[in-house]
């Protein structure tokens, strides 16, 4: 593996943890403080960290990427919304099939989309 994309994959790590966090927050706190369903909660959490997670892919992760043209922020989002589709399914599956913890499910359904969004993202971001 080259050096950069070594670096690219560790810098991607790095915002994607911070994205988690926040995702994970707003989820807490929508679900736990503010009465929210679970899956809304999440549904809302997600979203909201999709759009912090490109701003930062484009400015600190994609290194080189350029100014983004509409049609890749397009191809961004339209990953980003089947990421949020993964996820939600993976939420009502260890949630309801497997009857985990919405919080543990939520852990367990970023990893998964995680491996979707690097890919996705990667080349949305460089076209």
């Amino acid at each position: 593996m080259k050096r950069e994309r070594l670096l690219e994959i560790i810098r991607f790590c790095f915002v994607g943890g911070i994205s988690f966090l926040m995702d994970y927050s707003l989820l807490f706190a929508l679900t736990e403080w503010a009465g929210i369903y679970y899956l809304y909660s999440s549904a809302i959490s997600f979203s909201v960290t999709v759009v912090f997670n490109y701003w930062l892919c484009v400015i600190y992760v994609f290194k080189g990427a350029g100014k983004q043209s509409a049609r890749q922020a397009t191809i961004f989002f339209v990953t980003g919304a089947i990421g949020l589709a993964l996820n939600q399914f993976c939420m009502w599956f260890f949630v309801a099939v497997a009857g985990l913890h919405y919080m543990l499910a939520k852990i367990f359904a970023t990893a998964i989309v995680t491996i979707w969004n690097y890919f996705t993202k990667r080349k949305a971001v460089f076209g």
